[in-house]
């Protein structure tokens, strides 16, 4: 790109692998599975199972300014119940245990994959919004208020 175009184009626009990282920033991958603090690395991104502390401790980022809301429960909730669904009749059908064996063992590990599941999916999605800058939309006549 030349002129005015190419002088306004922001680094964070780059491919990830381009653009040259801030020290401390864990990579999107280790965020999301350690549940760490998108710009310094710390741990404590969840205050409860699944819900995000309002601020990080160690470097004060506000966790609030990103949208990550529930979009990833239903997703992440069909893709681990076919999964297990697919285990539990694998199961059934090569050993034939009894229900009581069945109830002990499918019930505590769906909870476990879907909490798991769903407190990895929403810290990728906040580290991937930091990391990209995301923000709300805003039309041209709204004005910087």
């Amino acid at each position: 790109m030349s002129g005015a175009a190419g002088a306004l184009r922001s680094l964070r626009t780059d491919l990830p692998g381009e653009a040259p990282k801030q020290q401390g920033q864990p990579p999107l991958w280790r965020a999301a599975l350690f549940g760490l603090c998108p710009e310094c690395g710390a741990s404590g991104l969840f205050e409860g199972p699944a819900r995000f502390r309002p601020r990080c401790r160690a470097c004060g980022l506000d966790y609030g300014r990103y949208n990550v809301g529930d979009g990833p429960a239903a997703f992440l909730t069909l893709i681990i119940g076919a999964l297990l669904i697919a285990a539990a009749l694998s199961l059934d059908f090569a050993f034939e245990p009894p229900l009581w064996v069945h109830i002990l063992l499918w019930v505590p590990l769906t909870a476990a994959a879907v909490l798991y599941g769903l407190r990895v999916g929403k810290a990728a999605l906040l580290a991937s919004e930091h990391q990209r800058q995301a923000a709300e939309g805003r039309r041209a006549e709204d004005g910087d208020d």
